[in-house]
């Protein structure tokens, strides 16, 4: 046993000792006390968010900037919200005007509007994306793919596309998603439907390819009709020229006379009558 009188402390010493010990304690969780509350009282916003703040659960004030902000601790509490685009990109099935099955996967790029996230976390919660915006694309897709032939899906992708994104802004931008850009990355339609279509560009092409032949023929014909044409206005001239002019003949046979003299036996005629 240990024994105060022998190590010369009185019961009364001891207790102003353990006394002392316990207001150390005590300050202690005081202290850890107050830091924890301090530390509860404070925090930051960062680039590209937004502040929620609620108390009890229910959302109060506007959303907090991005910075230090200052809440109660253990009665508020602070929720961050992505503001910065964000993209989502889903697949979706639908049919065309002429009930073809049009497989699409689409691209949705888009952010949070800074002044409407406590009203969106407070209708839709931080489940925004599966609650909202996937089943928005979804309906978007079907409501425009079912004005547009599958065949015009393909030739007025553009059209298609902007009609989709017009239909997407109208429904999510009242809740505070704002469509910044949408995209189809691709349009897939059933066997059968490909296979028309690679007949039909198959056929379209081999005509464009008879009718640029027949064109070609149709031009070499008309060059050789107009050169006959050519040809035949030069004999008529030449004809004329003959009638008008007998002594062109003459002047023909002098410019291609070798200088020798037919070798003929009796009476002849000469080939040039030589005019004095």
């Amino acid at each position: 046993m240990f024994n105060y009188k022998e190590e010369g402390v009185d019961s009364h010493g001891m207790k102003k000792i353990e006394l002392n010990v316990n207001k150390i304690i005590i300050h202690t969780i005081i202290g850890l006390v107050l830091l924890t509350i301090l530390f509860r009282s404070f925090g930051t916003i960062g680039a590209g968010e937004r502040g929620v703040r609620t108390r009890f659960g229910a959302v109060i004030g506007n959303p907090i900037d991005s910075g230090l902000y200052f809440k109660l601790p253990f009665i508020e509490r602070i929720i961050r919200i992505d503001i910065k685009t964000q993209k989502e990109q889903v697949n979706a099935s639908a049919a065309s005007k002429d009930l073809q099955i049009v497989n699409s996967s689409v691209a949705l790029n888009y952010s949070l509007n800074p002044l409407k996230v406590g009203n969106l976390y407070k209708e839709i919660g931080v489940n925004y994306r599966e609650r909202i915006i996937d089943p928005a694309i979804q309906e978007s897709v079907k409501a425009s793919t079912a004005r547009f032939t599958a065949e015009e899906l393909i030739t007025r992708r553009e059209d298609v596309k902007n009609d989709i994104k017009l239909h997407l802004s109208g429904r999510l931008e009242k809740l505070g998603i704002i469509v910044e850009d949408f995209s189809i990355v691709n349009f897939d339609f059933s066997k059968s439907f490909n296979d028309a279509i690679e007949a039909k560009v198959t056929a379209e092409q081999n005509a464009l390819a008879a009718k640029n032949k027949l064109s070609q023929v149709e031009y070499e014909a008309k060059q050789s009709i107009e050169k006959a044409k050519g040809e035949a206005e030069a004999i008529r001239i030449q004809s004329i020229a003959l009638q008008n002019n007998p002594q062109i003949l003459q002047l023909e046979a002098i410019r291609k006379w070798d200088g020798k003299m037919p070798q003929v036996t009796g009476e002849a005629i000469p080939f040039i009558n030589i005019i004095k």
